[in-house]
């Protein structure tokens, strides 16, 4: 990606083998809009070819991370009528934020979501397909859709394979907020941290941990860790089997065993790629 394409509802810039994207509609915290969601998918697609990026970092500008849907969008859908044969307003609205989501979780690139303030909705399903979740001492985390009238359709079931059905539940059905460190207890999130400079550090640091993992490897592992639990585990293993020949027998393999045998860091660590 050589040249970042222009958003109206992201900001973007490349720091290293990082993308760095910031959701920026402060006004409204950081609002889910249609807009959003077609620029989020774009970028995704367009990073899933570039072997130069190893990593997707997303975070919210003015404090917040994302407050979930935006309401103008859904009141514009309340406002068409599906013509005969065409599918709901609402329903293409939900289902193009699901698709989106869908596209995050798996991407080949490790997905870091930086959270503060608002994490609600639409935004807690972005934090939970991330691959490294870290929140900042302000994050407050939910799932409102239940006390609105709605139901969180595209995100509960990324919510469960996050945290799981029993806390799922508790969460969903109470509507309720929780903070940074019951987050990370539940397992939202990885990490909490106490201030905004430890917040910084704890992603320089899982930056860094990235840098040092092969790019490859990493995607692989990634895709077959996406596996467990929707294909047979005999079937599975004998697939991963042949992923770790390969692995073994490529080029991040070879190079792997060689630097470790002679003490240096691997091609892919160099801080200059």
């Amino acid at each position: 990606m050589e040249t970042l394409p222009h958003c109206e509802t992201l900001l973007l810039e490349k720091q290293g083998p990082a993308l760095h994207i910031t959701i920026n509609r402060p006004d409204s915290r950081n609002a889910m809009s249609l807009q959003m969601v077609a620029e989020l998918s774009t970028i995704f697609t367009e990073v899933e070819s570039d072997t130069s990026i190893r990593a997707v970092v997303i975070r919210g500008a003015g404090g917040h991370f994302c407050a979930g849907g935006d309401i103008k969008d859904m009141a514009g859908a309340r406002n068409q009528k599906a013509g005969e044969g065409e599918t709901d307003p609402f329903y293409r609205l939900n289902r193009a934020f699901g698709q989106m989501i869908q596209q995050v979780n798996e991407s080949s690139k490790v997905v870091i979501a930086i959270t503060e303030g608002a994490v609600m909705g639409g935004g807690f399903g972005l934090a939970c397909v991330s691959d490294v979740a870290i929140a900042g001492p302000t994050a407050k985390f939910g799932m409102p859709e239940t006390s609105l009238g709605i139901i969180p359709a595209q995100i509960a079931p990324f919510v469960v394979e996050r945290i799981g059905l029993t806390q799922a539940r508790r969460l969903a059905l109470l509507g309720l907020r929780v903070g940074a460190e019951e987050a990370c207890a539940l397992g939202i999130v990885h990490q909490a941290a106490a201030s905004d400079e430890e917040l910084n550090d704890m992603l320089t640091h899982a930056l860094e941990r990235i840098r040092h993992c092969a790019p490859n490897a990493t995607a692989e592992t990634k895709a077959l860790l996406h596996r467990v639990g929707h294909e047979s585990m005999s079937g599975l293993l004998d697939s991963a089997a042949e992923m770790f020949t390969a692995a073994v027998r490529g080029s991040e393999g070879t190079e792997g065993t060689m630097a470790f045998m002679q003490k240096r860091a691997p091609a892919w660590a160099d801080t200059n790629n």
